[in-house]
């Protein structure tokens, strides 16, 4: 599946739901069913700044494709990262780059969070893409 067609696929899930409440309890249900990170990678130095809750990511590059694991102690916060990975795990480091994620303002996400949680999102989109741009670095060296 694209890029494209995995953010399509997400705002349509989004929009059998009205009301923010259930969206909501959509991003919870994602973030249950986002694998654990390894309790190694759950330190300081895998947390992602400009987060009020604490996010732990984490990226390797195999094949060419960078795969994401993440965690966090909050549960919407867990289920915003869940939805990022879904996007952008199994991508090589030139499609995240590239990549535009309309998904966000097409499911009213951003405007729905509060500053600090739309802070975080920013954070997060940032750091994964700070992963690809140092796989994209180690690849064309």
């Amino acid at each position: 599946m694209t890029l494209n067609e995995v953010q399509d696929r997400i705002v349509e899930d989004f929009s059998m739901f009205d009301d923010w409440m259930d969206r909501y309890q959509q991003l919870i249900e994602l973030g249950k069913d986002l694998p654990p990170i390894d309790e190694k990678k759950r330190t300081e130095s895998y947390l992602i700044k400009g987060c009020q809750s604490k996010v732990w990511l984490d990226a390797e590059l195999k094949d060419g494709k960078i795969y994401f694991t993440a965690d966090s102690d909050a549960i919407i916060t867990k289920g915003i990262v869940a939805l990022l990975i879904q996007v952008l795990n199994q991508r090589t480091p030139k499609e995240i780059l590239d990549v535009d994620l309309y998904f966000i303002d097409k499911i009213g996400l951003k405007e729905n969070l509060s500053p600090t949680r739309s802070n975080g999102l920013v954070a997060m989109v940032k750091q994964m893409r700070m992963f690809a741009l140092a796989y994209q670095t180690k690849l064309n060296s």
